[in-house]
């Protein structure tokens, strides 16, 4: 039996027992615990605050999360670039920094000004999170600083790890920032001190191979988020096992 010519009607399909239609007005939001145990955590929060406390009234959150994404996106370009020229390697830094501030910010500056939209929030913010690692890696892969394989496998573990942090706040109500002290933040801090690596010592290899610096780096990124990944996965699935046994 096929299902050609069958239509199915998604509008009366129950969510929890309550029609879509009326979801929205009944199933309550409950946000989830945030969890940032980073390096730089206590001095970002703490810069992050200051910064919020000072900027121009007529600057919005939304405003914060375009500067992100546009800058995210000039990060990539500037990778790009630094395959021709290596001043791309000094914008991209700027870019990151740029980056930082934008994504970072925006959800400081709505709390602190009460003016949070948090299903909104978390869903723009990780959609851009998920677009900008694509202009970032694309960036890098078309950079000839690391190969196109090692960059694809670096968004391919970041994709895998977003998804376990995603499905970790919705089924246990907290959202994971960091892993092993490692956050968002060290990473721009990392690729940062890469440029800067890369600007002084073009020709660098490692241990005398043929191995290129940001290679190497790439692939020790690809395993360290494949390790968190399967740390997680276990963790979690154990505690969800615990918390929902069958009797």
């Amino acid at each position: 039996m096929t299902n050609e010519g069958v239509r199915l009607d998604v509008s009366a399909l129950p969510v929890q027992g309550i029609p879509v239609r009326d979801a929205k007005d009944s199933i309550p939001f409950v946000n989830a615990i945030r969890l940032q145990e980073s390096f730089t955590a206590r001095v970002e929060r703490r810069a992050l605050a200051w910064l919020a406390e000072h900027l121009p009234s007529w600057l919005n959150s939304d405003h914060l999360t375009l500067v992100g994404f546009v800058a995210m996106f000039l990060a990539g370009a500037s990778y790009a670039l630094a395959r021709a020229n290596r001043v791309g390697l000094i914008l991209a830094t700027i870019f990151l920094a740029l980056n930082w501030f934008g994504d970072s910010l925006d959800g400081t500056l709505a709390r602190l000004r009460n003016r949070q939209r948090p299903r909104y929030g978390f869903y723009v913010d990780h959609m851009i999170d998920t677009v900008g690692g694509l202009f970032l890696m694309g960036g890098l892969a078309i950079s000839g600083i690391v190969d196109w394989r090692i960059a694809l496998g670096m968004f391919i573990a970041f994709l895998m790890l977003s998804m376990e942090v995603y499905l970790a706040a919705y089924t246990l109500g907290t959202f994971r920032l960091s892993f092993a002290k490692f956050g968002p933040t060290e990473i721009r801090i990392l690729l940062a001190l890469g440029n800067a690596a890369l600007w002084f010592y073009p020709d660098a290899r490692i241990f005398g191979f043929s191995f290129r610096f940001f290679d190497v780096c790439g692939i020790v990124a690809i395993a360290g988020m494949a390790l968190m990944l399967i740390s997680s996965t276990i963790c979690n699935t154990v505690k969800l096992y615990r918390a929902e046994t069958l009797r």
